[in-house]
């Protein structure tokens, strides 16, 4: 049996490619559903360390 044939288009005539921006892309790749679970874990971790680092995180000290 032959194999089958297959057809590509060339994009010689169909028009010029368009590269999207380093601002696009990160911000498709930040909210592509496959990535939302690290970039909330990431999110929670700044969050954490910005709280603790600012006065509010002084509540948590045991009282002296």
């Amino acid at each position: 049996m032959p194999p089958k044939r297959v057809i590509a288009e060339r994009g010689y005539g169909s028009g010029k490619r368009i590269e999207k921006s380093y601002f696009s892309s990160t911000y498709e790749t930040l909210t592509s559903p496959e990535n939302s679970a690290m970039v909330k874990a990431i999110a929670a971790f700044g969050v954490g360390v910005a709280f603790l680092s600012s006065s509010f995180g002084e509540f948590l000290l045991p009282p002296q």
